[in-house]
């Protein structure tokens, strides 16, 4: 008897963001005014929004991840991210979901971040 996959093989772990709607760049652009407070890197640049995903009612759906399960801010930082979506002008929903599939690694980050951190 087979066993059901768990991922279809060559799937990708994280979904794709909508980039091509307008919305985006200014949903972005807020994504990156909320920073860990112990690394000096908005969250953007760290590589913690896996998915930024917009409907036809502007209505968002991020996807994200923290550096550590165990961040002091695990609790706080969905609502952070759903405050600065949010404020983004055309926006009308905005959720926030957490995930640790896949786990953050550095080769995430963007090379700004590795080079405001000393990594490049």
């Amino acid at each position: 008897m087979n066993q059901p996959q768990e991922k279809l093989e060559g799937a990708p772990l994280i979904a794709p963001s909508t980039t091509d709607h307008p919305l985006y760049d200014d949903v972005v652009m807020a994504c990156r005014t909320v920073f860990d407070p112990e690394i000096p890197v908005n969250i953007f640049d760290l590589g913690l929004v896996y998915t930024i995903d917009i409907n036809t009612e502007n209505q968002i759906a991020i996807a994200m991840t923290l550096t550590a399960p165990g961040c002091p801010v695990a609790g706080e930082m969905p609502g952070w991210v759903q405050e600065a979506v949010a404020s983004v002008a055309g926006v009308n929903q905005v959720e926030v979901n957490m995930t640790f599939d896949p786990p953050w690694g550095m080769e995430m980050m963007s090379d700004e971040a590795r080079l405001e951190l000393g990594f490049m």
